[in-house]
């Protein structure tokens, strides 16, 4: 079982910027240890015979084939009713900076 040192855990905390006392840095040592521990056994599992799951609910993809709509309107139509244009699109203000 890996065992985490004290500058582990120090360098971890540094890396996610969060500030732990001697008790917190003991602690997570212990438990990050544990969880690495249980990551070693699942690495020890054989796996050989055992095919992937890539899907447990046995739902599928519904495909439809695309068909165009026509609703008796043409594009320049509903541009019309618009404040501005550009390249046949509606011309909106910045959203974003």
């Amino acid at each position: 079982m890996a065992k985490l040192s004290r500058d582990d855990v120090l360098k971890l905390a540094q890396l996610a910027r969060l500030h732990l006392t001697d008790e917190e840095v003991e602690q997570f040592a212990a438990e990050i240890s544990a969880i690495l521990g249980y990551v070693e056994q699942l690495q020890s599992v054989d796996l050989k015979d055992t095919e992937p799951t890539y899907q447990v609910t046995g739902l599928t993809n519904v495909m439809r084939p695309d068909a165009e709509i026509d609703y008796g309107v043409s594009a320049e139509e509903l541009l019309k009713n618009v404040p501005a244009i550009h390249n046949g699109h509606i011309k909106v203000k910045r959203m974003l900076d």
